[in-house]
């Protein structure tokens, strides 16, 4: 029987753990999160505003199905926009996730990130995070997936409880009790909705 020599044996061992974790929820989370923490802190990009936010939507777009998110947060008004408003309703209301999601992490990017558990079930799961600021004060990020062929993607984001998607969906459902959808959709390029704050 042929052994491994050293240097192959420790290879092995190193690649081993990363596979074995491959496709669990948190850790694909995990490394989304730290991603989007290093290139915040990456004192080049401090003053490339623009690079660094470019960089930060690629580190999102590898994670959220955002196309998802826009379907929930219209529900069954989904249906009432044409391909065409369809394809800019999911360009903006990526926008605005985005912007919301990235003002509240950079806010944070210093403070302490704990990973609390991970609950699946079949095609879903729940990844429970916390931050906590220097000032002792918490508040929860609890991000929620689905499986896309083997690989986890975010399809909504509680700050505090408080569900991204239905909390736009709320402000989408009122104005469209009054107005068109091409209203809704020139509020959007206005950014004339608000993110969920947080308690803490």
């Amino acid at each position: 029987m042929k052994t491994l020599p050293a240097a192959g044996l420790t290879i092995l061992l190193m690649i081993y753990p990363v596979a074995s974790l491959a496709g669990v929820p948190e850790v694909q989370v995990r490394a989304t999160i730290d991603r989007v923490l290093a290139i915040v802190k990456d004192p080049q990009l401090k003053s490339r505003e623009s690079e660094r936010r470019q960089k930060l939507k690629e580190a999102l777009q590898q994670r959220f199905d955002f196309t998802d998110m826009a379907k929930r947060s219209l529900g069954p008004d989904w249906r009432r926009l044409s391909p065409a408003q369809q394809q800019e309703f999911v360009k903006l209301f990526t926008d605005l996730l985005e912007q919301a999601y990235l003002d509240r992490i950079e806010a944070y990017a210093s403070e302490k990130i704990e990973y609390l558990k991970e609950q699946q079930d079949n095609e879903f799961a729940e990844v429970d995070t916390k931050i906590i600021d220097q000032k002792g004060r918490e508040f929860s990020l609890d991000y929620r997936l689905h499986n896309v062929n083997g690989d986890w993607k975010v399809y909504d984001v509680l700050v505090d409880d408080v569900s991204l998607v239905n909390n736009y969906r709320a402000q989408f459902t009122r104005v469209l009790a009054k107005s068109s959808v091409d209203e809704l959709l020139q509020r959007m390029k206005e950014k004339a909705f608000s993110a969920p704050a947080a308690k803490g």
